[in-house]
């Protein structure tokens, strides 16, 4: 009877895949048979399209329908296939030349009444096409500016399947609305009307803020420990204001993630601007780390990628979260095993964990009124391998009278710091330039003790506190990162032993 083909857009994680959408019509009893691992979303599909089809005014094909969906072995799910589907069946029945679809990629879910619905993860999808060299993508018009972002490939959108198909036949379509681009103020409606958080809005804490500025120069994991008042989640929260803007292609990273959670279905954003999650302490392992029952969403951790994930009140989430955050803090992104499949998502992430000294929270040692073993039930809840992570690690004071009524004119507002952190990660990318690294936070140990090993009178107190055992293997190259990270921030070639005992005190709590 018939037979066409087109393509769709599969996604694992934010990775996407060509899919061949093939429609093959025969003769026999009236039936329709979806192949290639369909999830039942994709297997509604032909109910969907149906009724989408009959509703735009076209004929269903009588017989035995087959639509396959290739490769067989990749899992499919989401309703972003029924596009395809709907195109490659009127073309398999005659309504559409089969030739008249090569090059293009249809990305959409149909409504009942052959509109064409908005999906997730439209802007990786493009990106695969792109990649996989399609010429034209259609998409639904809820996602045009998502799909917009996307250089080299012309992207269509259409509200109705009516719209498609007289697109596809050359015919004459009502006026679309324009596509957007990054350039454009209604690209990045994020940055709009957002609250300008300023490091000089933070009363005293000289230490805290020297600590977020070097955690923002070498994208560096902070832990922030005081009481209630003290400033902890100020500055976690003004840390994103101090680091460098996104470049095009972390910016589409950031972008992507966003899509396949969902967040850029209708209107889609773009931003330069590194994202910011701050989960409650009531969160799941799922909320945070990504979960799902077949193939696992994105969870706040992917969602913070080239950003800060700040976790305030961290005693308070449960410990087998916490622990879980060891193996991103250290890979860079999570991978997440389901029935459906194995997924990755990227998690390059600053995490910043502020808690209280103890359960009582008393503003000073002396007024605390918990006994040694209520205070070493409360500290255990921050494990010590996640603890050996995190790179710098502060004990902040309760903010003094004096402090808090002092004239603020002379602390230095975020554009300041921010400026310093800007050289600071210059240095560090030239001298890193042509590794793939960027930040000296991601320097593996083995260069920092091999080809960049520092003299042993400059590590002289570093190795002395490694015998002791007060530092970890890994908590020994953290204090070698630290140390160029404070070298470039004072615009120095090289670390000196000030700046390896200045990391120690950063990392070890020594600060007086």
């Amino acid at each position: 009877m018939g037979f066409a083909a087109t393509r769709a857009m599969a996604l694992i994680g934010v990775q996407g895949h060509p899919v061949q959408v093939e429609v093959h019509l025969a003769q026999g009893l009236p039936a329709v048979l979806v192949t290639g691992l369909p999830d039942a979303a994709v297997a509604q599909a032909r109910d969907r399209v149906r009724a989408a089809v009959l509703n735009s005014g076209y004929s269903w094909p009588q017989g035995r329908i087959t639509i396959g969906l290739g490769p067989a072995w990749l899992p499919k799910h989401g309703s972003g296939y029924d596009l395809a589907v709907a195109v490659a069946l009127l073309a398999a029945d005659g309504k559409l030349a089969p030739q008249a679809l090569d090059g293009w990629v249809f990305v959409g879910e149909l409504g009942l009444d052959g509109g064409v619905r908005p999906v997730r993860g439209v802007l990786p999808a493009v990106l695969a096409a792109r990649r996989a060299g399609a010429t034209h993508v259609v998409v639904p018009v809820g996602n045009r500016v998502e799909a917009a972002l996307v250089p080299d490939v012309s992207v269509q959108t259409v509200r109705r399947l009516g719209e498609l198909v007289a697109l596809l036949r050359g015919e004459p379509i009502a006026e679309e609305l324009p596509l957007q681009t990054p350039g454009e103020s209604d690209s990045t409606p994020d940055a709009a009307g957002a609250i300008e958080l300023d490091l000089a809005d933070v009363a005293g804490q000289e230490l805290g803020r020297f600590g977020v500025e070097v955690a923002a120069a070498g994208a560096h994991h902070v832990a922030l420990f005081g009481p209630p008042g003290a400033g902890k989640t100020m500055l976690a929260e003004r840390l994103p204001g101090l680091l460098p803007p996104l470049d095009t292609e972390a910016a589409l990273e950031v972008a992507a993630v966003r899509s396949v959670a969902g967040e850029l279905t209708v209107g889609g954003t773009y931003s330069d601007q590194p994202p910011y999650q701050a989960p409650h302490h009531t969160a799941s392992v799922a909320a945070i780390i990504g979960g799902g029952s077949a193939l696992a969403r994105p969870g706040a951790v992917s969602l913070a990628h080239r950003g800060v994930l700040f976790l305030d009140e961290a005693g308070e989430f449960r410990r087998g979260v916490l622990d879980a955050l060891r193996q991103p803090l250290e890979r860079g992104e999570v991978v997440l095993a389901r029935s459906g499949g194995v997924t990755v998502y990227p998690a390059l992430i600053q995490l910043v964990l502020a808690s209280n000294p103890c359960a009582c929270a008393a503003g000073r040692e002396i007024s605390c009124e918990c006994g040694p073993a209520a205070l070493r039930r409360f500290r255990s809840r921050l494990s010590g391998p996640l603890l050996d992570r995190v790179d710098i690690q502060l004990e902040l004071g309760p903010i003094t009278p004096s402090a808090l009524l002092a004239d603020r004119e002379w602390v230095e507002a975020s554009a300041v710091v921010a400026k310093r952190v800007a050289d600071a990660r210059t240095a560090a990318a030239a001298r890193w330039a042509g590794s793939g690294w960027k930040t000296n936070s991601a320097i593996p140990g083995q260069t920092l003790r091999g080809v960049r090993r520092l003299s042993r009178a400059v590590t002289a107190v570093a190795e002395h506190a490694l015998d002791l055992g007060e530092l970890s293997a890994r908590g020994y190259d953290r204090v070698l990162r630290l140390s160029w990270t404070l070298a470039d921030l004072r615009g120095a070639n090289s670390p000196a032993a000030s700046d390896v005992n200045e990391a120690m005190a950063l990392r070890l709590r020594r600060h007086a």
